[in-house]
């Protein structure tokens, strides 16, 4: 590869050259085949081989880094790199294999906040879909500075960037839709939600809560949820840190995303049946109705495009007041709950298009109704009975 890139004007007028069509091919001359060879080489990477000059460069002690002109801005452009490499899941478990995987752990601890979030983003990818790799990063040890990070760093950014990476982003992948769920160091895996609890990861999540950031408020709701969920008995705890109430005031946000994830996991406390004739609210239930008033008058106030965005949270509303007080809401009886059309199915476009088999034959053969069963007469017998 030259300098300033591949030879491709070379590469295109030797192709040319030799597949014009106007005379009969011939054995190329070794010279011509290492040539050729050494211009498409030149065009492919060896992952592993990258992985493994990455690895090293994050094997370097930071001052040896520093002191050789490599900035953490090159090192952010590296880890974007390493990203793309790990997003294939055997690229992901070969990380660990050629040493990698403990030396980026390594980066949540940098005193760079960029490369502290960045290096926790590669982490979710890392374990996203793929259970080997998150058993991996848990051997490693890398749930505590995932945790500490989530728990405490000054940056809002790096916090976030954590508790991506222990619930992966948790509602997951927009870029493909929404709700695709992702294998991570939390969803569906045991030992780290039991190392979530040890490490007192719901008092990080009352603190996260708090927070200013909307983005930051809606993805610890959402982890909260996915909790109580999964174990009931999380109510308890929930309830001793006061975060109900915090729920309820996030239950009024103005922000449309964290108020429905307020609201689930507000229903998945009612939920508890260990905490009285309200669930596991107790004596919250005055200010959970009261604000559960002040969203129904809202949802009447709403524009109908403004209803049609807000299905979910009248749904997750009249849900909560009937899981409560045992009776509808009153979006029910305002007609709010289930809008004109809502709930007719899609329209049916494939199947003149794409007509199972079965259904097709099935189509030919009943247009009569009542089949026609010819009777069989008996044979005509001619001649004398033959003898025993």
């Amino acid at each position: 590869m030259a300098k300033d890139g591949p030879n491709w004007d070379g590469l295109l007028k030797w192709s040319i050259a030799n597949s014009d069509g106007t005379r009969s091919t011939r054995n190329l001359s070794e010279e011509d085949k290492r040539w050729f060879m050494e211009a498409m080489q030149s065009q492919t990477v060896d992952v592993i081989k990258r992985m493994k000059e990455i690895t090293m460069v994050m094997q370097t002690p930071e001052q040896v880094l520093e002191a050789q002109g490599v900035t953490a801005a090159d090192i952010e452009d590296m880890l974007d790199e390493l990203q793309e490499h790990v997003e294939s899941i055997d690229m992901a478990n070969d990380l660990h294999s050629i040493g990698g995987l403990v030396p980026l752990l390594g980066y949540l601890k940098n005193s760079h906040a960029n490369i502290r979030a960045k290096a926790a983003e590669v982490v979710s990818t890392i374990v996203q879909n793929n259970p080997r790799s998150q058993q991996l990063v848990m051997e490693a040890n890398g749930l505590e500075p995932l945790l500490s990070n989530f728990a405490s760093d000054p940056d809002v950014t790096v916090r976030t960037k954590a508790l991506g990476a222990i619930s992966c982003g948790y509602n997951c992948c927009s870029i493909v839709y929404f709700l695709i769920l992702n294998f991570t160091l939390i969803r569906h895996n045991k030992p780290g939600i039991a190392a979530f609890r040890l490490a007192n990861g719901y008092a990080a999540l009352r603190d996260a809560v708090g927070a200013d950031s909307a983005r930051f408020q809606r993805k610890a709701l959402n982890l909260i949820q996915y909790l109580l969920h999964e174990n009931h008995s999380d109510c308890n705890v929930v309830n001793e840190l006061g975060l109900p109430r915090v729920m309820l005031h996030l239950a009024s946000s103005e922000d449309a995303e964290v108020r429905e994830a307020a609201l689930r996991g507000l229903l998945e406390l009612a939920r508890d049946k260990t905490g009285g004739s309200n669930g596991g609210l107790g004596e919250d239930d005055e200010k959970l109705k009261q604000i559960l008033e002040e969203r129904i008058k809202g949802i009447s106030l709403m524009s109908p495009e403004d209803l049609g965005a807000a299905r979910e949270e009248r749904q997750l509303v009249d849900c909560l007041w009937s899981t409560c007080y045992k009776e509808p809401s009153s979006l029910r009886e305002k007609g709010l709950l289930s809008l004109p059309g809502e709930d007719d199915p899609p329209p049916d476009v494939a199947s003149k298009h794409f007509e199972p088999p079965l259904r097709g034959w099935a189509a030919n053969h009943t247009g009569d109704s009542k089949p026609s069963v010819k009777k069989q007469e008996a044979p005509l017998l001619l001649g004398p009975i033959p003898p025993n």
